[in-house]
């Protein structure tokens, strides 16, 4: 028979420090991974100055008549969290699941013969914080309206709060007005997504900080360079040999911000001139790349072009390798045969976007961020700080 443990806890312990500290963990099955939160000691009537955790020891008898109960309220809390994917990564909302310790929530998604979407949920979600998982990658209209209507049936079927998880966010890229009678999209999908009933909105490197406030609902936007950035760390490059370049003028602050991180590496910054959408053209480097292995960091690869013309400046003014690093890998055409055509040393991507079978290559590499926005959902539920070590944010001005 296992026992219960007498630990003193206090009101501002962290729940992370109560999941990693192996002796403040409760011994449940496997399938569940959750802390113990000390309002489940008051919900069986006990001291909230006293956390008792089951170890395995012997179980004293003033404690037998508490212990159902207190794994009755962990077990509720725990349901309460409920996590849905929609159809445009599957892949990515098992490996968060997973990560928690928790099943899909089960859910039906059709297509009519006529194009329409129709989804409904089927399990329960009433007083349950709902995460839906659902980046807006291409095709983007399907996977946004998706988004809507899944958000919809979750308003519908009375969850206490509705969470759109979007690794991606689509048409982030229409945030201002740069010629007359434009419109401001992002603005547009922000609004869509608020009126559909979503609460919140968990969003991962949105191209320009600003998409923020187009939501009148909160909005916990996380980075996914922490994770490059510990790839590149592993790798062992000299940080005497590093410069990080930024492919455009626009991204002066993320590259600065990645370069602070890299042992404060220098910094240099391709100049280009667009002449249309997706065409770009090269004008000049500023900076020192020679003898250098340069580092390219941007939140998006659409067609490579940008980066790909800037590789090959960079490898024009003797830099000695080139890597790019991005979080979002849209890969529109032909964005594989640029990137695979040996101006890189290698392209670190992840995986907020699903990437098809016949889009890989050899240089290509491809990380998870499914443990960051999985700690970033847990914190969102357990209503604790998102700031998250080793993913913390880069600190973007």
């Amino acid at each position: 028979m296992a026992s219960l443990l007498h630990a003193q806890s206090s009101p501002s312990l962290p729940a992370a420090d109560l999941r990693r500290s192996s002796s403040l963990i409760l011994r449940r099955p496997s399938s569940v991974r959750f802390p113990l939160k000390c309002k489940a000691v008051d919900s069986y009537g006990g001291n909230s100055d006293d956390l008792y955790l089951l170890t395995g020891d012997a179980v004293p008898s003033s404690a037998l008549l508490s212990r159902t109960r207190l794994e009755d309220a962990i077990n509720k809390n725990t349901t309460r969290l409920r996590i849905f994917s929609g159809t445009a990564n599957p892949s990515l909302a098992q490996e968060i699941s997973c990560y928690l310790g928790l099943e899909l929530g089960k859910i039906k998604i059709k297509r009519f013969a006529d194009g329409e979407i129709y989804v409904q949920l089927q399990e329960s979600v009433r007083g349950c914080d709902v995460f839906l998982v659902q980046p807006t990658c291409p095709p983007a209209n399907e996977n946004l309206m998706e988004l809507l209507v899944m958000i919809d049936a979750c308003r519908r079927a009375s969850a206490k709060t509705i969470t759109a998880v979007i690794p991606y966010f689509g048409y982030a890229r229409a945030d201002r007005k740069t010629q007359g009678r434009e419109s401001i999209a992002a603005k547009l999908v922000a609004n869509l997504i608020t009126e559909s009933g979503a609460d919140r909105v968990l969003a991962c490197d949105l191209h320009s900080g600003q998409s923020m406030g187009y939501f009148d609902i909160p909005v916990d936007h996380v980075y996914g360079l922490p994770v490059i950035l510990d790839y590149l760390a592993s790798k062992g490059i000299s940080s005497d040999d590093l410069v990080v370049v930024s492919p455009d003028v626009g991204g002066v602050a993320r590259a600065r911000a990645f370069a602070k991180k890299l042992s404060d590496a220098p910094l240099a910054i391709v100049d280009k001139r667009r002449h249309g959408h997706n065409v770009a053209e090269v004008m000049n480097l500023i900076g020192d790349v020679k003898g250098k292995v340069a580092i390219m960091v941007d939140d998006m690869i659409d067609t490579a072009g940008t980066i790909s013309k800037g590789a090959a400046l960079l490898h024009q003014e003797g830099a000695r390798e080139v890597y790019a690093c991005t979080t979002h890998a849209v890969f529109s055409p032909p964005a594989i045969s640029r990137l695979s055509s040996g101006l890189f040393q290698e392209v670190i991507i992840t995986n907020t976007i699903p990437l098809s079978e016949q889009n890989y290559f050899p240089q290509l590499t491809v990380l998870s961020v499914a443990n960051l926005l999985a700690e970033t959902i847990w914190r969102v539920h357990d209503d604790c700080s998102g700031d998250i070590e080793p993913f913390s944010t880069l600190g973007i001005d």
